[in-house]
């Protein structure tokens, strides 16, 4: 178990009607013990819960540089309260929540594909299309009144352009319009403006989002997805989504660490569902993770595939990005195989690099710079 403070974390808004499992996964995410019961609307509140980023590679490098402190990148889970059909309109309790996840970065949509008599289903029977289509229903029209409302303020800005002037307006038209058909948006699509507007925008199906197919005891492998796609349908693909049964991924989650294995073995389970679902929330933004060590702390840092060295650092302190001069790095499986700097100073794999070095996956950085 990774200790020390958290590192700056990616947020991952988790939705579904009631009683799919939402809050049990959370639990079994961060033992925040959320309440989970058998009743539509249990989660009032939202609740939140850190997680750390699973990292092979951190805890091999910590058992090289042997730091006083370890800290993982880490993913921030928000459980809003189960949305229902008519929420836009002011149905139920979670159309009051959007506003936690609008700000979320990736969304996790649990959809129920298990049968309980003692777990009622909102709808009656289980059928996780009905309920996909159900949600995104009400996000499409949630959107879609944001947008109108953005039209509004955009028109009376605009009254004094002329037609050809008013880009902006027609834009927005656009993406409602999109919206009105059902149609997810990519922010890739668009120019760099246009992609400004969206931001400030935050539609909800604009996100990246994955699909936790919440499978109950019967079926805990990402291998089983075949088994599921009966119930599912056509209308989600395997590489956009993880099978989970949350109830027995929060068990995992409570017991010692000597007994996971053991009890993962008598389920037949060869790997913690959890921590790909984790990697995959962290993936699906083409993030990389990067490594700085600095007054005995090694510390993982999850950025965008892309990044210049010197707002990577800012990313850790303004000051940093400012004042760069230039950075120390290491590749880590270098590091790793080698043990030390030493080694690697010999066979010339220790580099300085400036203010057009491209953060690589991997990279071990020691920051200089002014402040």
């Amino acid at each position: 178990m990774f200790e020390g403070r958290s590192a700056m974390a990616l947020t991952v808004g988790i939705i579904g009607l009631p009683n799919v499992g939402k809050s049990t996964l959370l639990n079994a995410l961060a033992s925040t013990e959320a309440e989970a019961s058998n009743y539509p609307f249990c989660t009032i509140d939202s609740n939140k819960g850190v997680v750390a980023v699973p990292d092979k590679r951190l805890e091999r490098l910590a058992e090289v540089i042997n730091p006083v402190d370890v800290i993982p990148s880490t993913i921030t889970f928000v459980d809003i309260a189960g949305l229902v059909k008519g929420a836009s309109r002011g149905e139920g309790l979670g159309n009051r929540f959007l506003h936690h996840i609008r700000e979320a970065d990736v969304l996790a949509h649990v959809l129920r594909a298990f049968n309980d008599s003692n777990v009622s289903h909102i709808q009656g029977d289980i059928d996780p299309a009905k309920d996909l289509e159900i949600i995104e229903t009400e996000l499409f029209l949630s959107d879609i009144e944001r947008v109108e409302s953005q039209i509004a303020k955009e028109k009376t800005k605009t009254r004094a352009q002329k037609k050809k002037e008013r880009k902006d307006l027609e834009f927005l038209s656009e993406i409602r319009d999109k919206l009105s058909r059902q149609e997810r948006i990519n922010s890739n699509d668009y120019a760099h403006h246009k992609r400004d507007i969206l931001c400030d925008l935050n539609l909800l199906m604009a996100k990246p989002v994955i699909f936790v197919i919440n499978s109950g005891e019967d079926s805990t492998e990402d291998g089983e997805f075949s088994k599921v796609r009966g119930i599912i349908g056509s209308k989600i693909e395997e590489k956009d989504s993880v099978i989970i049964s949350a109830k027995v991924e929060s068990e995992i989650s409570k017991l010692p660490d000597g007994e996971k294995g053991e009890y993962m073995e008598a389920l037949g389970i060869d790997g913690v569902a959890i921590d790909k679902f984790i990697e995959k929330c962290h993936n699906l933004l083409g993030l990389i993770r990067y490594y700085t060590k600095a007054k005995g702390k090694l510390q993982a840092w999850s950025i965008r595939d892309g990044t210049l060295a010197p707002q990577a650092a800012g990313k850790i302190h303004s000051d940093m990005e400012k004042g760069f001069i230039r950075a120390k790095v290491m590749n880590s499986e270098d590091l790793i195989s080698l043990g030390n700097e030493n080694e690697l100073k010999k066979k010339g794999l220790l580099r300085t690099e400036g203010h057009d070095y491209i953060i690589r996956d991997g990279d071990v950085i020691e920051y200089l710079f002014n402040g």
